[in-house]
């Protein structure tokens, strides 16, 4: 019996973010949530592994990827045409809800 390959739970994670848009939106809309603008940018860092990297993604929007990559740190700040054009990339666009609804569903969660 040959041994199962190994997979990381960070591989098979990047994997479930190439496969599936709504995961992907669920991902960052929990962490909107939390507030935190760094762990946003940390999370799109993460998320362009699942787009062939962030070099890969920084050529897909005709950015360099070194500036792409210091943008998607923790103390990046990126300007929203350039968080637009990542999250385009991505096959992601940038919306805007009203809070009640994100309040009430999160509340219904924790029911």
């Amino acid at each position: 019996m040959t041994p199962k390959p190994y997979r990381s739970h960070e591989g098979a994670t990047v994997e479930s973010f190439a496969q599936d848009p709504e995961y992907v939106a669920e991902y960052l809309n929990a962490v909107l949530a939390d507030g935190d603008e760094g762990e946003l940018l940390v999370a799109l860092k993460r998320l362009a592994k699942a787009f062939g990297g962030v070099t890969s993604v920084a050529a897909k929007v005709d950015l360099n990827g070194t500036s792409l990559y210091r943008t998607l740190s923790r103390d990046g700040n990126p300007e929203l045409k350039t968080l637009v054009k990542v999250l385009g990339a991505m096959r992601l666009r940038l919306a805007i809800r009203p809070a009640t609804i994100a309040a009430d569903k999160a509340s219904s969660v924790d029911d």
